[in-house]
């Protein structure tokens, strides 16, 4: 999973969490593990990504660039 498809499935999970209370804690505890990933893959690339890595971030989080 690369760390845009970490920060997307983080997004979904926070959203089921919300629609869903009794899978809530669950489904919070897993975003949080994607979030921690993202971030992850996100700082162990930062400087060397290629453009389309880039532009992949730039969709997932919303950005234009």
């Amino acid at each position: 999973m690369t760390g845009p498809e970490h920060y997307r499935e983080a997004e979904r999970l926070i959203r089921t969490a919300d629609r869903s209370y009794n899978d809530a804690e669950f489904a919070l505890a897993e975003a949080q593990i994607h979030a921690t990933l993202a971030l992850a893959a996100a700082t162990a690339s930062a400087g060397r990504m290629n453009t389309a890595a880039v532009k992949a971030w730039d969709q997932v989080t919303g950005r234009t660039s």
